[in-house]
């Protein structure tokens, strides 16, 4: 039992995680520049992505008999407050928001990454990880080379 509710807190935390992308992506949208909407479809898929991770993370966490995670982590609230302040100083600058996107893409892959660590976890959530983890981690790669582009 005490197993579920570890593997439950952990399920939750990347719950968490994905809320936080999300509601990263929709501010980065909003503070894109008219001349950046080029980013807006590569934001959406991210969003998109994490709703997927979030609803299979959910799923399993019904299944251990808890409840799914809503909100995000007190790090995605710093980190989005912090996209806010920047956006005063640089205009809705492209390499910023892209820059605090991929802040954003390290953080996560750093949750999947402690995650994975996490001995309580059944061999096939931890297949699951990976999976959504590599994923991210491709979301990330994608990221980085638009923020090398705009340097």
């Amino acid at each position: 039992m005490e197993n579920n509710k570890e593997t439950i807190e952990t399920l939750n935390d990347l719950i968490m995680i994905n809320n936080d992308r999300i509601t990263g992506y929709e501010r980065a949208m909003e503070e894109l520049a008219p001349e950046d909407s080029d980013l807006k479809p590569l934001f959406e898929n991210m969003i998109d992505e994490s709703r997927q991770a979030r609803m299979a993370l959910g799923k399993e966490v019904q299944v251990l008999g808890g409840t799914m995670a809503e909100g995000t982590m007190a790090s995605g609230k710093v980190y989005r407050a912090w996209m806010d302040i920047k956006a005063i100083f640089t205009g809705h600058d492209r390499h910023a928001v892209i820059a605090n996107c991929e802040a954003g893409e390290d953080a996560a892959q750093k949750a999947y990454t402690e995650a994975l660590q996490e001995e309580h976890l059944p061999s096939f959530l931890k297949e699951m990880i990976l999976g959504q983890q590599q994923q991210l981690k491709y979301s990330h790669d994608e990221i980085k080379s638009f923020r090398d582009q705009t340097a």
